[in-house]
Parts: structure tokens; sequence; C-alpha cells
């Protein structure tokens, strides 16, 4: 006994659910996006603010070492308690003067935490300012006498733009998460409904409901998806019933010709006394029987022409010499019919196999004979059409009801009104196997009077 395995729903296996890491990947990206964000946002603000009070650090140290080199010392003392008392940045200039014992001289510097930085460089670290202990952004500068010179910033107002930049940033990026997490969970279920949709149809079509079909909304890729896949179980269904035709006209074929054989060895064994007879009755058999085995070399004939087996023997070709050749030997049986055929044509090239367009040709024109003999002509020829060689056939007969015209290449398949004339139905199906092969098209239509076949063939 055979065992099926489950295959699981959408939704189920959840690692190795592609909408899950799709989710994931989505939800990483979103979250990588938020951080590059949120750090572009923080050293925007803050690292803006932390080159203004640079450049305030460095233009106050330039204007205070004019005043040391204009006045001296006396002329740098009057211009520190100057800056410090002009009523701009007061609550966070740090500006003074210390000898090189560290003994404050001027301004409003108190002891340091610390090393001074090397001079001309800025820097940060820790310093008293009017005896409070604070976080400073300076530069020292060496005078020539070997005091100090020393101007910075509090950065008490950095510290506060960072600590709203900060929580700010916190807010968002935990927004960001939560809406990552559920754009990521809404992202995961569409996607699981879209492929959730497409696996339930297929699974109706693998139970046996081949004209089940994904229901196609939108113009996104699962909608070309969706319509790619409707036309291939259109052609599969189509397939499918060409099977089912081709195996019940095949045992209908097969049956008459069979009983006719059992009819006929059951006669002539009861007839054996007459040797005549018996010879008759195995002739008849022997021709049922290579009308059987007739039947299935087209059969295998078709199935190797859609394989391609021949293709490699293509050979650059003339036509309209084909279809002359092809014309002058069915010259006599067309006499036969009372049918007239006629040929006109010039040098065409194509490449292909000279015997299986031959083959072709020969189908056509023994069906337009058949078949059309009551217009009592047919006509053969070669020409281009649209700049592409093409051969038709055509004749002046009843013609092809239109409710047939697109089912006549089918295998087995045959009209109502010529049911009574020998054949099997395989003609159409060889020439279309034939002309395909060829990377060809046999266009069939209704001519008015008659029925007109015609083969284009690629340019060579």
């Amino acid at each position: 006994m055979v065992r099926r395995h489950a295959e699981p729903v959408a939704g189920t296996g959840l690692r190795g659910s592609i909408a899950f890491r799709l989710a994931v990947g989505y939800g990483l990206l979103l979250a990588a996006s938020m951080a590059t964000l949120s750090a572009i946002v923080y050293f925007g603000t803050v690292g803006v603010f932390e080159r203004s009070i640079d450049n305030k650090i460095l233009t106050v140290e330039a204007h205070l070492a004019d005043a040391w080199t204009s006045g001296g010392r006396p002329g740098l003392v009057r211009e520190i308690d100057a800056q410090l008392h002009d009523l701009i940045d007061t609550d966070t200039e740090v500006v003074g003067l210390v000898d090189p014992m560290g003994h404050v001289l001027a301004g409003n510097v108190g002891r340091s935490f610390g090393d001074l930085p090397p001079t001309g460089d800025l820097a940060f670290g820790q310093m008293e300012r009017n005896g409070v202990p604070v976080s400073v952004r300076l530069i020292a500068t060496r005078l020539d006498d070997g005091t100090r010179l020393i101007v910075g910033r509090d950065l008490i107002e950095l510290g506060a733009i960072r600590d709203v930049v900060e929580r700010a940033l916190l807010v968002s990026a935990a927004v960001s998460i939560l809406l990552a997490f559920f754009g990521a969970q809404i992202f995961r279920s569409r996607l699981e409904a879209r492929i959730g949709r497409i696996r339930r149809t297929t699974a109706r079509i693998a139970a046996g409901e081949l004209s089940s079909r994904i229901v196609v909304m939108g113009n996104d890729e699962f909608a070309r998806l969706g319509d790619d896949i409707n036309r291939m179980l259109d052609r599969i269904e189509a397939l499918m019933e060409g099977v089912r035709h081709v195996s019940n006209s095949i045992a209908h074929d097969l049956r008459t010709p069979l009983s006719r054989v059992r009819s006929r060895l059951d006669r002539a064994l009861q007839a054996s006394a007459d040797p005549h007879a018996l010879v008759a009755d195995a002739r008849l058999a022997i021709e049922d029987i290579d009308s059987v085995i007739s039947l299935f070399d087209k059969l295998l004939q078709i199935a190797a022409l859609e394989s391609g087996v021949r293709a490699g023997t293509f050979e650059k070709l003339d036509l309209a010499a084909i279809a002359h050749d092809m014309a002058e030997l069915y010259e006599a049986a067309a006499d036969e019919q009372g049918v007239l055929l006629r040929f006109t044509g010039r040098p065409t090239t194509i490449r292909g196999d000279r015997d299986l367009l031959a083959s072709a040709l020969a189908s056509l024109i023994d069906n337009a004979i058949k078949y059309g003999r009551g217009g009592g002509r047919v006509d053969i020829e070669v020409d281009t059409v649209d700049g592409t060689p093409a051969l038709t056939v055509r004749d002046y007969g009843t013609g092809v009801p239109s409710g047939d015209m697109d089912k006549i290449t089918r295998r087995f398949y045959r009209v109502d009104q010529s049911r009574h004339l020998p054949g099997n139905g395989l003609g159409l199906s060889i020439v279309t196997a034939i002309t395909q092969l060829h990377e060809g098209t046999l266009v069939l239509r209704g001519a008015d009077p008659g029925f007109e076949a015609r083969m284009v063939f690629p340019q060579p």
C-alpha cells in the first residue's frame, strides 16, 4: 500500500516558511533603517551643537590671544573680565588665566580634575567653575610667561540636548520595533494568504478537480504567477482531454478491425473444407491487421515528431521543388477522382527534412482530393506570406463546418460528413507535428467554397 505524506498547509513549519523568513527580513531591514536614521538624527543634532561650541571656544581664544599680544597680562586680565561680564553666554562660559603652579590669576575657572590638554588641542574635561565641578569642553594655550589661558564651555546645555535626543530616539526605537513587529505580521499574513489560495487550488487539482483555477486579483507578481499557472492548467486540461479522446478513439478503432479479424478467422475455421474461402478470409484478416499496424505506426510517428528527434537532419531545401514532385505524384490519383490538380510556385528556400515535408504535403493533398473532390479542383501553391515561406493546399469542395475547425487537428477527430470515408483522423495531427518540428505554423480556414490548409515556415 502506497502511503501519501501530507503536505503542511500554509502557516505550518514556521521557521521553514518563506513568509516567515521574508517577514523577519522585513523586520530586520526596518530596524536597521530606523537605527541608521536615528544615528543620522543624533549625530546631526548633537554633532552640530558640539561644532558650534568648538567654534565659539576658538573665537574667544583667538580674541583673548590678541589681547595678550597687544596689552600683555594686564590687557588680557581686563579682556577676561570683560568677556565674563558681557552678558553673552555668561552662564556657560569658562575663561581664566592660571600660573604654572595651577593658581588662578583671573577668570572663573577653578581646580582642574586632571591634566590640561596640550596647547592648541580641544578636549573634554572636568573642572570647577565658580566653585562647582562641571563637565567642560576647553582649550588651554600656553603663553610666553609660562601662564596658561583656558577658554571653554560648560556642557550642561549639550548634556540637556543629548538627554532630549536620546529619550526621543529611545521612544522612536520602541515605536519602530512595535511597528516592525506588527508590520512583519501583516506582511506575513498577507503573503501566506496569497500563497495559501494558490496551494488550496493546486490541492483541489491534485485531487482530480482539473477545472479549478486560481482567482487572480490585481496585477502584481502573484497575479502574474496565477495567470501563468492558470494557462498551464488550461494546457494540461486540454492535454488530458486529448489523452482521454485518444484512448477512446484507439479503443474504438481497434475494436472494429479486431472484431472483423476474429469473425473472419472464426468463419475460416468453419469453412476449412473450402481452401479458397480460407485463403480469402486469411487475406482479409491480414489486411485488417495491417490497418491496425498502420494506425500504431502513425501514432509512433507523431510521438517521434513531437519529441524533435528528426530536427538534427534539417538542411536547406527548395520547398517549391518538393511541392512540384508531390503534385506530379498525385496527378494520376486526382485524375481518377475527376479532380484537376494544379501547382503554382517559385523557388523558395527553407530548412527542413525532405521526407517529412513530402509526407505532410501528401496528407494535405490526399485530404483535398478525398474530401474536396466535389469541387473538381485542388490548388497547390508555394509563395511567401508577409515575407515568410508558405505552402498552401486548397480544395473547392464542401469545406469543414466552422464548429469543427479548431478540432480537426486532434488525433482521431473526424467530422460527421467524412466518417463514411476511409481514414483514421490522424492525417492533420501528423501535419501539425511536422509543421511544429520545423518551427512553423499550420493555418486552417474555410475558403468559401472549399477548405485551405497553409503551412507557414520561418526564414531559413
